[in-house]
C-alpha cells in the first residue's frame, strides 16, 4: 500500500484514509490504486465488515490532481474507474467521512459510499464545468438518485457547493458531527452495523443497491433468489438462538 493512502484494518472495520493534506487529498494514479486496493481487501477478508473512506486533515478530498493531469497522468483503476472506487463500490457498506470540502472526485467518493458522515462545517459539490470538464466520476449519474432532480440540476450546471446542513436536510448525509468529528461518529455508525451478521449486512445492501433496477413484476423473485440462502444458514440459526438465550449472538459468517 502507498504512503498516500493509510489503511486500518481492525475490529470488524476497515479505514482507508487519503493522505496528501498539501495537496488538499487530492486523487493520483497512486491514491487511485491504494483505494483500489483497500476495497479488494475490504471485499475478500470474511472478518471484514464495512469500510469508512476519509480524508487526513481538514479536507475530505478535492477531486483529481489536475496538476498530474496536465501531466498526463489519468487516475482510474481497470474494473473499479475513477480513484479506483466510483464504478464499482466495495459489495459491503461503505462509510463516507466527511470533514471540509469534498469536491469533484471528491464528492464522487462520497457518491459512490453508502452513507455519508459530515462535520458541520463540510461542503459538497461538483464545479467540474467551471474548468471546462464533466464530473464522470459517477456524479452525473448519482446525484439525482440522492437529492431532488431540480437541485442536483443547478449544482451540476452552476458548479455551486452545497453545505453539510442543506445536505442532510435533502437526505444526502445520514449524520451531522461538530468539525472534527466525523471519523469517530462513522466508527460508531460502523460499529452499530458490524455487530449485525455478516451474510445480512451484504445480501441486505445487494438487495438495495440492485432492486432499483428491477422491474416491479420480478422484483420479490429476485430478491427471493438473493436472501434464500441466509435464512438456511448458521449465522441465521445464531441470530435466533441468540435472541431466545437473551446473548449476543457469535456470528461464522457461514
Amino acid at each position: 500500500m502507498c504512503d498516500e493512502v493509510i489503511t486500518e484494518y481492525a475490529d470488524g472495520l476497515a479505514v482507508i484514509t487519503i493522505n496528501r493534506p498539501k495537496a488538499r487529498n487530492a486523487i493520483n494514479s497512486s491514491v487511485a490504486e491504494g483505494i483500489a486496493a483497500a476495497m479488494d481487501e475490504l471485499d475478500a477478508r470474511q472478518d471484514l465488515k464495512v469500510g469508512i473512506i476519509t480524508g487526513v486533515g481538514d479536507v475530505f478530498c478535492a477531486g483529481m490532481d489536475l496538476k498530474a493531469f496536465l501531466h498526463g497522468e489519468r487516475p482510474y483503476v481497470p474494473g473499479r474507474g475513477f480513484a479506483g472506487l466510483v464504478e464499482a463500490p466495495p459489495r459491503k457498506p461503505l462509510i463516507a467521512a466527511v470533514e471540509g470540502y469534498a469536491v469533484a472526485g471528491g464528492c464522487e467518493l462520497v457518491l459512490a459510499s453508502d452513507l455519508v458522515v459530515a462535520a458541520q462545517n463540510a461542503q459538497f459539490g461538483l464545479p467540474e464545468v467551471r474548468r471546462g470538464l464533466v464530473a464522470a466520476g459517477g456524479g452525473l449519474l448519482r446525484l439525482p438518485e440522492r437529492i431532488p432532480y431540480q437541485v442536483a440540476m443547478e449544482l451540476a450546471l452552476t458548479g455551486d457547493f452545497l453545505s453539510a446542513e442543506r445536505a442532510h436536510a435533502l437526505g444526502l448525509v445520514n449524520r451531522l458531527t461538530s468539525p472534527g468529528e466525523a471519523l469517530a461518529q462513522a466508527r460508531r455508525l460502523a460499529a452499530a452495523i458490524a455487530a449485525n451478521g455478516p451474510l445480512a449486512i451484504r445480501v441486505t445492501k445487494q438487495v438495495l443497491v440492485e432492486s432499483r433496477e428491477w422491474p416491479a413484476e420480478v422484483a420479490f423473485d429476485r430478491q427471493r433468489e438473493l436472501i434464500a440462502p441466509i435464512f438456511t444458514s448458521h449465522d441465521a440459526q445464531e441470530g435466533a438462538r441468540a435472541f431466545a438465550e437473551k446473548r449476543a449472538p457469535a456470528w461464522t459468517g457461514e
